[in-house]
């Protein structure tokens, strides 16, 4: 019987209960050894909730637990005092966007990735989830000419555009290639806690980008649409999306993976994620959102922060 793959995670907040641990427990070659959280507590009800071996007191009892990967889902400001320690131990890590808050630390850690046979995946789960590929995969390979990618909430928060449009961003460069050219705008009264941000963004190939990010929307609203070759497709997310050519249209609403029960696992693409993660550590091959390529994502962000008048990856709010 094969051995099972040794997980640790880092962090219990909304995002590994929503996505990572819940994952982490349906795949049957993981075993989750440890959890370490910022509060003992939330450890330990989330080891009896996801089947995990133990809950660990801190960092150096968590790697003392003969791991092979860790999963690192503590929020965006303190990210850097575990991800360090958990490549010195020589551990594969799959962590949470963004991969760090200055673009000097994603360069740092992408090298660290290229140079040693550690894996640094980046959680840019989107690129997995099924509306998403099936969008692309209308188009057969082909790059479309324009793509407007949205992700609108009713909330501010801190670095809103980092933490959310990240995502979109990281889409638009999945489906259209390496962009040469960025104008961007963006409102606020603290450009900490911004309201919207927009980009136009040129591609290599000719195709061009716009990104959008509202905070004042009704609700979460993530949609892409995409142009191009005699044919349309509109993407609302997480579950639908239409193919529209000029004689006919195809659409599909995905409920029913998972037999009418699609869970936010499967439908926002975590659960392929993480399963991709764990098969690059059983294999060694490298991610498809491995750190060097997530690397390309955060310096493009950075640049669409800057020319939007926001504070660029350099910069922390105190």
């Amino acid at each position: 019987m094969e051995r099972k793959i040794r997980v640790g995670v880092i962090g219990t907040g909304a995002i590994a209960q929503i996505a990572e641990l819940p994952s982490l427990a349906s795949i049957p070659e993981v075993e989750i050894s440890a959890i370490l959280s910022g509060h003992y507590e939330n450890a330990v009800m989330a080891a009896a909730r996801y089947g995990a071996k133990t809950a660990v007191h801190d960092l150096q009892e968590f790697l003392n637990q003969n791991l092979d990967c860790a999963f690192l889902l503590t929020p965006k400001t303190v990210r850097k005092e575990f991800l360090l320690p958990l490549l010195d131990a020589g551990l594969h890590v799959f962590c949470e966007k963004p991969l760090a808050m200055t673009l000097k630390e994603c360069d740092h850690l992408a090298n660290l990735s290229a140079k040693s046979r550690q894996i640094i995946m980046v959680g840019f789960n989107r690129r997995f989830a099924p509306v998403y590929q099936r969008g692309i995969a209308a188009f057969e390979g082909e790059k479309p000419d324009y793509v407007f990618a949205g992700k609108c909430r009713e909330f501010k928060e801190y670095r809103g555009t980092l933490e959310n449009a990240i995502h979109m961003l990281d889409l638009l460069r999945w489906f259209c290639g390496e962009c040469v050219r960025v104008e961007a705008q963006a409102r606020f009264t603290n450009p900490f806690y911004e309201d919207l941000c927009t980009a136009q963004l040129s591609f290599e190939n000719g195709s061009i980008g716009l990104l959008g990010a509202s905070r004042h929307a009704g609700q979460w609203i993530e949609r892409v649409e995409m142009y191009g070759g005699g044919k349309s497709v509109i993407i609302d997310s997480p579950e639908g999306y239409r193919v529209i050519y000029p004689d006919h249209e195809y659409q599909q609403h995905l409920t029913p993976l998972s037999k009418g029960c699609a869970t936010a696992q499967d439908r926002m693409g975590f659960l392929p994620c993480v399963q991709h993660f764990i098969d690059c550590v059983k294999t060694g091959a490298k991610p498809l959102t491995n750190a060097e390529d997530a690397f390309k994502t955060h310096e493009l962000m950075d640049r669409i922060l800057r020319t939007a008048g926001l504070p660029d990856l350099s910069q922390q709010w105190d």
